[in-house]
């Protein structure tokens, strides 16, 4: 317990006392932010704020998990987990470094975007699989479902990872919504980790039936959990920056980051589809672009007034403030909801305390 506790107070200090330094610097370089000229007018102020805050929310991340496991060694999971977040941030720093440098919103193309995110998603599947023995089944709150997929989960997780990390970076429209809901999900992702290493089927707490254990070891659950406290302690700090009025930008650089951990986080500790679930907002955000792109195709109508949907409250009056507090509100309640799911699984199937 004491190394998840040591990660998230470095996380926090880290990205707390190192975010403003970071702007200073963002700021000398040039690395300001581009805004699109058809988002709503009140953003358009923002041009210019430094950007690519994601490189501070790694770099406490990284010194999180190495200050809680100074005196223990590394695991593959921890490692792998962590390795996809930074393998996600070199993507979305050379996509926010070419918008800087062409002076314009738009950096790297689709397809080169994908094979970057397929090239971390497929290496961090064979550690997962061939290192870590996590099981090529699907998975709800555990590996139940009966859809083993074999070489399948390859694609599976490509899927996953890119999936959830576009979505945050959807999200990330408006000043600390994206980072300020992740920290909930990462925060569920301590709980969940630290819990499954507490009730592993390798040390059964006395009276807990088979059937409520976790077919998952305890040390690179815990592993896990430390990187999952890591990066909860630095998006938290970051956020104290980053909430409205911003004064830095995650970036592309923070937002894939973010959504890959959080899909690694998922694979790694068995409760894949749990995440739709736990990631409510983003799933919100995503398909509500879909919605309208499918719209605006088959009819030439929109159905939201801007896509995602945070900018359709923006049009309709609502001030930046208000959708940002009340999406939080939904990130959390969808939490809560993923939570209680998982743990009343648990109960079901005869666990206790």
């Amino acid at each position: 317990m004491t190394p998840i506790l040591v990660a998230g107070a470095t996380g926090l200090f880290a990205t707390l006392l190192g975010t403003p330094l970071a702007i200073r610097l963002f700021r000398t370089w040039g690395w300001g932010q581009r805004i699109r000229e058809d988002g709503p007018e009140g953003h358009l102020e923002k041009m210019g704020t430094p950007t690519m805050g994601g490189i501070v929310i790694i770099a406490g991340m990284a010194l999180a998990y190495a200050v809680a496991r100074v005196r223990t060694p590394f695991t593959r999971a921890g490692l792998a987990v962590l390795g996809v977040a930074i393998g996600l941030a070199v993507v979305g720093a050379i996509d926010d470094l070419l918008k800087i440098w062409r002076q314009r919103s738009l950096g790297l193309n689709k397809t080169t975007k994908m094979v970057g995110q397929a090239a971390v998603a497929v290496g961090f599947a064979l550690v997962a699989v061939h290192l870590s023995h996590v099981t090529t089944e699907v998975s709800f709150i555990r590996p139940d479902t009966g859809l083993r997929l074999g070489i399948g989960f390859y694609v599976w997780v490509f899927v996953m990872v890119a999936a959830s990390s576009n979505a945050v970076n959807l999200t990330d429209g408006l000043d600390g919504l994206a980072s300020g809901s992740a920290v909930l999900i990462l925060a569920a992702y301590v709980v969940i980790s630290f819990w499954e290493a507490r009730h592993s089927c390798q040390i059964l707490m006395p009276g807990e039936a088979t059937a409520a254990c976790y077919n998952i070891r305890v040390v690179p659950a815990l592993d896990v959990a430390i990187v999952a406290s890591g990066g909860l302690g630095a998006v938290a700090g970051f956020l104290w920056w980053n909430a409205a009025p911003a004064k830095i930008f995650m970036g592309d650089t923070g937002s894939l980051a973010l959504g890959g951990l959080l899909a690694a986080l998922a694979v790694m500790t068995e409760t894949q589809l749990l995440l739709v679930i736990l990631g409510g907002l983003f799933v919100l955000e995503t398909t509500s672009v879909i919605i309208q792109v499918t719209a605006f195709r088959l009819t030439g109508r929109r159905v939201f007034r801007m896509a995602p949907i945070h900018h359709h409250f923006e049009l309709l009056g609502w001030p930046e403030f208000t959708v940002i507090v009340r999406f939080w509100i939904l990130a959390g309640l969808a939490v809560a909801f993923g939570l209680g799911l998982f743990y009343a699984d648990f109960l079901a199937r005869g666990g206790t305390v």
